[in-house]
């Protein structure tokens, strides 16, 4: 799934110009390029040279990041692409639940597509596997706590979860929501929406 996912955005991506590449993306403040750049360092790292990045940061995980955006964006966006491509064949994420590496390609693949426009929906294999992880457990992302004490359920697939006030909405953008993208929020509907988009905010 995360292969499949990883070679799904790099057909979305071969068409982009300079401009798009530039564009902003949802993950707070990078670009898309930038955010592509990450993925690829999800897909290249091995645990052992991931955790010796981590340690070198000092356990500051924006730090270990941004400096591994900056190893592995290319000196243009074609290069930024080509590496992508290399890393994609044989992604699988550094080590951890595999299920958070999943989250990583979904996540980020639709932190890039929203902004320009492109239309695409992982499969609902992909997407009922993640929303289940996501609802278990705080990771890379407070999905737990985003949705604790609500009642989720999908409107175009079997996932449900929890007790409470009742939040509806597609499989994605409950996902999506969960992992702190307030971009989807319009997506929900029923009393609890409003609870869960307040828990993504910037401000919460």
């Amino acid at each position: 799934m995360i292969r499949a996912e990883y070679a799904a955005l790099a057909d979305d991506l071969a068409g982009l110009d300079d401009g798009q590449w530039a564009k902003q993306s949802l993950c707070g403040e990078w670009t898309i390029e930038e955010v592509v750049a990450h993925l690829t360092a999800a897909a290249s790292l091995s645990f052992p040279r991931w955790l010796r990045s981590v340690i070198g940061a000092r356990f500051d995980f924006d730090l270990h990041n941004r400096r591994r955006v900056a190893e592995f964006r290319g000196a243009t966006p074609a290069e930024t692409l080509a590496r992508y491509r290399a890393a994609a064949a044989h992604a699988t994420g550094p080590g951890g639940p595999v299920d958070a590496w999943l989250g990583e390609i979904v996540v980020h693949g639709q932190d890039i597509r929203r902004p320009l426009g492109l239309p695409r929906t992982p499969s609902a294999e992909a997407l009922e596997r993640l929303a289940r992880f996501y609802v278990r457990r705080d990771f890379t992302v407070a999905s737990k706590t985003v949705s604790a004490g609500l009642r989720l359920e999908a409107t175009d697939g079997p996932f449900t979860h929890g007790t409470g006030e009742l939040v509806t909405g597609p499989t994605l953008a409950l996902i999506m929501v969960m992992a702190g993208r307030a971009a989807y929020g319009d997506e929900l509907a029923g009393p609890g929406a409003e609870i869960m988009r307040a828990r993504c905010s910037p401000a919460a």
